[in-house]
């Protein structure tokens, strides 16, 4: 693969330094070229994070990731995986798999179910970005991203009954490209496409294969400098955490503590939350209540999931569970705790690399028989822009949905615990996040269990 040629002919965008204005009077090429570079030079990803979160990093000796480094990996990764798939060319569309390929965001939980934004990564030749009106200037600090087109939107908010229409323009434009850059090799990898775009790319002659599949794989193995972001993102989801927990008193809905960890995550140059799952007492088993109304009692647990996107983009995901008030746990509330933490530190022992996802299902500390209905989905899975490949469940679930694969180096995995009796009153979340290493795991979420949880029965 030789691809020297493109990204290579723009200067580094330097964060704050303004281009001088070219004057009123100077012509619309020269004006668009001015505004760009201001835009550019103010993006956000080339502003940094900001005094809180660089203070904290600081004090917790959490280098910066060389993002120019990321972006030539996660470029290099994708191309690797066409490659094997023998495919000329992606064709990206999930907001996720754009930011892993392009390192640019815009509107990303709009455009989850709005298709305005989509990238072009040729095997062998340049990385084209197609952004929503008027947002070129989204890709410009991203050397390896050597064109970006206006999008054409063809979902139906957007074009109404021309949807047919718009989809033939957009899938003619890709077409045009691939065989430009292409050559014959017309297998392409599609992730996410509607049927109407599905059809027009296959009236081309492209043959589609499983874009999902080829991204999922290209992004389940992490380069250094992408853990380094991710220390970064987990710290700052912690330091949030911290403000909850302190924060937490009887008497305050689950909203008022759960909206602390979204103001935490915001305030430090995080993303969004990708799910609401917080509850309190009686709410807490089954699990999978939302964050409510609900005013938290003394002597309730409270327990959460973070699936936090935070800075760099990278997920952290991890579960606690506190106890609210001053008082002590009860015994049952001791025992499930400590029954959760058994389950997780059984279950991290097993992290290795060569270890099959079969056997860290069969092998995996289990539940007793009582709370085997309230099991969670899965045992392990892998994280890295948000949860990720591969997801290994219970061995109760294996034949409907299990499937086989091997942990290596640079995978990061989520070890998972939910323990709630079947029919009980509350239940206790647990999840630790890791990195895959060459002789084992390294732990990169250090929040502390609830100590009074911990503490012995009485």
């Amino acid at each position: 693969m030789n691809t020297e040629h493109f990204g290579r002919h723009r200067r580094k965008i330097m964060p704050a330094v303004l281009p001088d204005h070219p004057g009123d009077a100077a012509g619309y090429e020269a004006l668009s070229a001015y505004a760009t570079e201001k835009a550019s030079a103010l993006n956000r990803h080339v502003l940094g994070y900001g005094e809180l979160a660089e203070t904290e990093w600081s004090a917790l000796a959490l280098a910066a990731p060389d993002l120019d480094a990321v972006r030539e990996y996660r470029l290099q990764r994708i191309r690797q995986q066409l490659q094997s798939f023998g495919l000329s060319a992606a064709i990206l569309c999930d907001p996720l798999n754009v930011r892993y390929a392009t390192d640019s965001t815009n509107m990303q939980v709009w455009s989850t179910h709005n298709a305005v934004r989509y990238t072009l990564v040729t095997l062998n030749g340049p990385v084209i970005a197609f952004d929503f009106h008027n947002c070129e200037h989204l890709s410009a600090h991203n050397m390896l991203v050597d064109e970006v087109r206006h999008g054409v939107p063809w979902f139906y908010f957007e074009s109404g009954p021309r949807s047919a229409e718009l989809a033939q323009k957009w899938a003619d434009e890709l077409a045009d490209l691939i065989k430009t850059y292409c050559g014959p090799n017309a297998r392409i990898a599609v992730d996410k496409c509607r049927r109407e775009g599905v059809a027009a790319l296959q009236g081309h002659g492209l043959k589609l294969h499983d874009g999902e599949e080829v991204m999922e794989l290209a992004r389940a193995v992490k380069c250094s400098d992408e853990i380094k972001a991710m220390r970064r993102s987990i710290a700052a989801c912690e330091a949030a955490m911290s403000e909850m927990e302190a924060a937490l008193r009887p008497g305050m809905t689950e909203w008022d503590l759960w909206a602390l960890l979204h103001a935490g995550n915001i305030r430090r140059g995080g993303e969004w939350i990708e799910t609401h799952l917080l509850a309190s007492g009686p709410r807490t088993n089954p699990w999978f209540q939302e964050a409510s109304a609900r005013e938290i009692q003394s002597g309730e647990l409270v327990a959460f999931d973070t699936d936090l996107v935070g800075p760099y983009g990278m997920c952290c995901d991890i579960s606690r569970t506190w106890l609210c008030g001053d008082g002590q746990p009860t015994n049952e509330q001791r025992s499930l705790y400590q029954m959760a933490v058994d389950q997780i530190e059984a279950n991290i022992e097993m992290l290795a690399p060569g270890r099959s996802f079969h056997e860290l299902s069969h092998s995996a500390k289990n539940l007793p028989e009582d709370y085997q209905a309230n099991r969670y989905s899965v045992l392990f899975h892998g994280v890295g822009l948000c949860d990720e490949y591969p997801a290994v469940p219970y061995p109760a679930d294996w034949a409907s949905g299990g499937y086989d694969g091997v942990l290596v180096p640079g995978m990061v995995v989520c070890v998972e615990s939910y323990v709630g009796r079947h029919g009980g009153h509350e239940g206790v979340k647990l999840e630790e996040q890791l990195l895959i290493t060459e002789t084992g795991y390294e732990r990169l979420s250090t929040y502390p269990y609830d100590a009074r949880l911990m503490g012995r029965q009485i």
